[in-house]
């Protein structure tokens, strides 16, 4: 009997663990702005900015905007942005139906004026 229940148990488990692997990846997009001007006021307000037009989107897992750690430098850290953006996507498209929205185009539209850079990665993410 403790063998069939070890059986059944293993087969429950491997099920649940291939479909895991069976669905597609989550998107990871890491955005990482370098301003022009870069005092405190121009920085509050793009992460102010990133909330209120990019946070609110359908298909977003997790979301975080914010200004570099100013005080946080090692060795390996890139110290060329003043404010990053974390968003993590469900799919890849739910990610390609944000970036056409009225309010991420609004949102570029307001603050691109005072971007000296910006860097874009995407990397998948294992979904959950």
């Amino acid at each position: 009997m403790r063998t069939i229940l070890f059986l059944f148990l293993a087969l429950i488990i491997s099920y649940n663990v291939n479909a895991e692997d069976k669905k597609p990846p989550m998107l990871t997009h890491a955005v990482f702005f370098d301003l022009k001007e870069n005092d405190e006021a121009s920085i509050k307000e793009l992460v102010d900015g990133c909330y209120k037009y990019l946070a609110p989107h359908e298909g977003i897992i997790y979301f975080s905007a914010g200004p570099r750690h100013t005080d946080y430098k090692r060795d390996v850290n890139d110290l060329s942005f003043d404010v990053a953006l974390t968003v993590v996507f469900e799919s890849i498209e739910a990610q390609d139906a944000y970036q056409v929205t009225k309010p991420h185009k609004q949102f570029i539209a307001e603050f691109s004026k005072n971007w000296a850079s910006v860097r874009v990665f995407d990397s998948q993410a294992k979904a959950r």
